[in-house]
């Protein structure tokens, strides 16, 4: 094994994994912290799929510590701890505590921090992270219901979350090429956040960074990650295929990109219904009330959510609290999903990083095959479960075109 990763959610877990296969890698997806045993074959990188982004920064470390234990007991060369290219955490973390404890535990003194994802339109300059044009800290993701990201310097962030010392390694160094870079490297200690603004721009730090233990950042910087431990880099050619079967698209999210992708769906003739906590919480709606939605309408794929406008986001977390709103919703849809799949339902496409971890909970699903991309970003994966196979598309909240939730189902077998 040459990379052991370990991403703070599924969805991104997912993504990395897809990055990894494009660089023609052989990839295995493991959800949860594995058994010490595991045998995971001879693949050139395994990608740990945690649900620990937003829970608190203790367990985060130790769920994070232990996956790298066995990741580097199995031969891992390199540790690649994965969050979001939109850097969701808060002042308590848990990027920094993570990092500082991936630091301590493998016992490096450097690592670097470069969530840029530029064909997702994340980059970052002078330190500063944006989305599309506007500074995080100016984008939907200020009003994030978990994390809401209020300051766009990345450094200044990390300052906040951890002890260890944080610079900057700018464009202007990054632009001289991957030996300037790894110069650069070289001669700090600490995390050091890596401006980039382009593909070209991470395959250079991918170089510059192979030699190493410790690598932390988006998706993005996977680009140029596979080129330093194998010669060849194709795209390795994959697909789902799945007995026929009904589908289900289950949202959670409450991004921007989501509420756009709804709406599409909606103007497409796709069946949809609202759920909202306090429906699921008084029992004006039921997990068998949506069942029954899905398999009314099973001729066709279906659309279940609970996505809404930032001002219902606020009235829900007033009413419930912020984690207990997220997760009645979240336990409401993984419900849907465990019985669906009994009912032959075996398609889902389900948006949102915690929503599509109870789905995949629920679900009982152990591992995930990268099958062909939907969005940068975005595979269909396929999971041998005690239903069957099925075919899943776990979508980071803010990924994706307004089609996909209506187009996606055309690169199934």
């Amino acid at each position: 094994m040459y990379i052991g990763a370990i991403a703070d959610d599924l969805t991104g877990a997912t993504d990395l994994a897809l990055m990894l296969s494009r660089g023609g890698m052989s990839v295995l997806q493991v959800v949860g912290v594995p058994a010490a045993d595991t045998d995971f074959g001879a693949v050139d990188a395994v990608v740990v799929s945690l649900k620990s982004r937003t829970i608190p920064a203790k367990d985060a470390v130790s769920q994070s510590i232990s996956a790298a234990d066995i990741l580097l007991k199995a031969g891992a060369q390199q540790i690649f701890f994965k969050y979001c290219s939109t850097f969701d955490s808060t002042d308590e973390g848990n990027i920094g505590p993570v990092t500082e404890a991936l630091m301590k535990r493998i016992g490096v003194t450097r690592t670097i921090a470069c969530p840029a994802f530029p064909v997702n339109k994340r980059t970052v300059y002078k330190g500063y992270l944006f989305v599309g044009d506007q500074l995080l800290s100016e984008s939907p993701m200020r009003d994030h219901p978990l994390t809401p990201m209020r300051d766009a310097n990345l450094v200044r962030v990390l300052e906040r979350q951890t002890g260890i010392p944080v610079s900057l390694i700018s464009h202007d160094i990054v632009r001289q090429g991957a030996s300037a870079t790894e110069q650069a490297l070289d001669a700090m200690t600490g995390i050091a956040v890596i401006d980039a603004i382009s593909d070209d721009d991470l395959y250079l730090i991918g170089k510059a960074v192979r030699s190493l233990k410790l690598v932390t950042g988006g998706s993005g910087i996977a680009l140029g990650l596979p080129g330093n431990f194998i010669s060849d880099t194709a795209t390795r050619e994959t697909k789902v295929t799945v007995p026929a079967g009904h589908a289900v698209v289950l949202a959670g999210s409450c991004s921007a990109a989501t509420r756009k992708q709804i709406a599409y769906a909606q103007q497409s003739g796709m069946p949809s219904l609202q759920i909202k906590p306090d429906a699921i919480f008084t029992g004006a709606i039921t997990v068998a009330e949506a069942v029954e939605f899905a398999i009314r309408h099973q001729q066709q794929p279906s659309l279940i959510y609970s996505s809404d406008a930032p001002e219902g986001v606020i009235s829900a977390q007033a009413q419930f609290g912020r984690e207990q709103a997220g997760e009645i919703v979240e336990n409401f849809l993984a419900s849907v999903a465990r019985e669906l799949a009994k009912l032959g339902f075996n398609r889902f496409l389900v948006a949102g990083g915690e929503t599509s971890g109870a789905v995949v909970s629920a679900l009982d699903v152990k591992t995930l095959e990268i099958g062909p991309e939907i969005a940068p970003g975005v595979p269909w994966t396929r999971s041998e479960t005690a239903a069957g196979p099925l075919a899943l598309a776990l979508k980071s909240g803010n990924f994706g075109d307004e089609t996909m939730f209506v187009t996606a189902w055309e690169l199934l077998g």
